[in-house]
């Protein structure tokens, strides 16, 4: 819980709407109170130094083998707190994605991996992981999961079922303000988000400027991809990182339109937030952002290559007219409609339900 992205900001959301206390690692309150999350009760079952390897490997071994103080019920929130899930019950699985690096992702990464010994050792931590990825989900009796996208590769990987429960947006608190004179992009900045595929497009599109804001985590691999990034920078594009949540609202606010690129995005809450401010969304054709962007309505859904993403900028010729249907689109994934579903689980749970159905 220091790098705050969307997965963290759904946690954030559920511990104070629901008057729960966040047990993690390590975190940032300075991060917390950015969003808007000042005052949240931290239990930290220990801190991993920045300079240790494989920090989300050790969280993993710090969740399995500490038992956690006694609640009514415990909200796991995966992917590396998973392990929680062994020792801690009655609980809840709220399934951001099954860990992306050992199942959909993993040919990417091991095609990086240039010597023999280094597929090898990937490929037996590859296999380790998925075998206890199996082994923790058998002590859930209910998976939540933020997209149909998410219940698929759940179905596929781990052989669950799940009940889907869209994430939380700020859809209030998000306003249109004007059309400016910038494109916007909000994502963290690691490789599978592919802000090379923008700065491609943008370097091609003199007249366009673009603003990404992203954050990014304390991993050699992450800095590693930042560093290229800055390397990769046009001059129309302007990078912003670690800024707060009002800056962040007025950027949507204010920007001409919204572009993102992730491979196969969980849900994709930015799409929705960009839309909450009326504005028009080019999205990559894939994952999450296939349920919540209408193509030719809120925005455009394109190829993940450069070419595409360029005609998909030509396309928004006049912003102002996508403000209607998006904000209308944007309303489906408030904070209230998700609050209001989390509970229903958590009552149900409580009066001893062993199933639950989407009532959708």
């Amino acid at each position: 819980m220091e790098t705050i992205g969307g997965a963290e900001k759904v946690t954030l959301t559920m511990v104070k709407d629901l008057g729960a206390d966040l047990i993690t690692t390590n975190y940032d309150e300075t991060s917390f109170e950015k969003l808007g999350f000042s005052g949240i009760p931290v239990i930290s079952i220990g801190r991993i130094r920045d300079s240790v390897k494989n920090k989300q490997q050790r969280a993993l071994i710090m969740f399995l083998t500490k038992k956690l103080p006694p609640y009514d019920l415990y909200i796991i929130c995966s992917s590396w707190a998973m392990s929680a899930l062994v020792r801690n019950k009655p609980n809840i699985c709220y399934m951001h994605s099954p860990i992306r690096e050992i199942w959909d992702l993993s040919d990417g990464i091991r095609r990086t991996k240039k010597l023999l010994h280094q597929r090898i050792l990937f490929d037996f931590y590859v296999k380790t992981h998925r075998i206890l990825n199996h082994w923790f989900v058998k002590h859930t009796g209910f998976i939540l999961c933020n997209s149909t996208n998410t219940q698929r590769r759940t179905i596929t990987y781990l052989g669950r079922d799940s009940l889907l429960i869209y994430p939380p947006v700020e859809v209030k608190r998000i306003r249109y303000g004007t059309t400016g004179d910038y494109w916007l992009s909000v994502n963290r900045l690691c490789s599978h988000k592919r802000i090379d595929l923008q700065m491609e497009a943008f370097s091609a599109l003199k007249d366009e400027k673009l603003i990404i804001v992203g954050s990014y985590g304390r991993t050699v691999a992450d800095e590693a991809y930042v560093k290229k990034v800055m390397k990769w920078k046009p001059d129309n594009v302007e990078i912003k990182s670690f800024i707060t949540e009002v800056e962040k609202e007025q950027l949507y606010a204010n920007c001409k339109a919204f572009i993102t690129t992730s491979e196969d995005e969980d849900f994709g809450m930015n799409a929705v937030e960009a839309m909450a401010a009326g504005k028009p969304v080019v999205a990559v054709n894939e994952g999450g952002y296939r349920e919540t962007v209408i193509n030719g309505k809120t925005g455009y859904l394109v190829n993940p290559d450069t070419k595409s993403i360029i005609q998909g900028i030509h396309k928004v010729k006049n912003p102002q007219a996508f403000k209607e249907n998006c904000e209308k689109q944007a309303g489906k994934f408030s904070r209230e409609r998700f609050m209001t579903e989390i509970k229903q689980v958590v009552r149900a749970i409580s009066s001893g339900e062993r199933e639950i159905k989407d009532k959708r």
